[in-house]
């Protein structure tokens, strides 16, 4: 799609097809439409990213925990966003060996227990290992400073998925 055709889309139009850019949280869509035009994607983006950064801490708290675990348990059943499967699918989560799909069901028990929601990574580039290795580091992270990287790597998924929606 081309922004131009975003631009001129009505509103439910909009919103419709920017819902799933941050996961299950479509308020940050409705939340862009009266700023159109965009002038770019990194308008789009920053203007997405600037509603979320104002929505307060308990709406992003939402935002963050509607994030699936990493090869988690609805990743199994295949019970996640298309994106977020074909994003994990990507990342090599869905051949993990039977040592890798343990150390992730732990990572993410031992993460949720400290933090009280998903590690969130943008995994476009990681491979298994990687992910592995980030997932344990950030284990070590003070609250506050995982809460702000959680925000942080959900931006980033998002420009990835503006990338892959909107031709410039």
């Amino acid at each position: 799609m081309k922004l131009a055709e975003l631009d001129a889309l009505p509103p439910a139009g909009v919103v419709a097809t920017l819902a799933g850019i941050f996961e299950h949280s479509p308020w940050v869509a409705e939340g862009v439409v009266a700023m159109r035009p965009f002038g770019s994607v990194d308008a789009l983006h920053r203007a997405m990213v600037g509603v979320v950064d104002a929505a307060g801490h308990e709406r992003q708290l939402a935002l963050i925990r509607a994030h699936p675990e990493l090869a988690g348990k609805a990743a199994v059943r295949g019970d996640i966003a298309d994106a977020s499967r074909r994003e994990q699918a990507g990342a090599g989560l869905a051949q993990c060996s039977p040592q890798e799909f343990e150390r992730l069901q732990q990572l993410n028990r031992d993460y949720n227990a400290r933090f009280g929601f998903p590690f969130i990574v943008a995994v476009k580039g990681l491979d298994r290992a990687a992910i592995i290795e980030r997932f344990a580091t950030r284990l070590g992270n003070a609250p506050e400073a995982e809460f702000a990287e959680a925000l942080a790597q959900i931006a980033r998924i998002a420009r990835l998925r503006l990338d892959a929606l909107i031709d410039g």
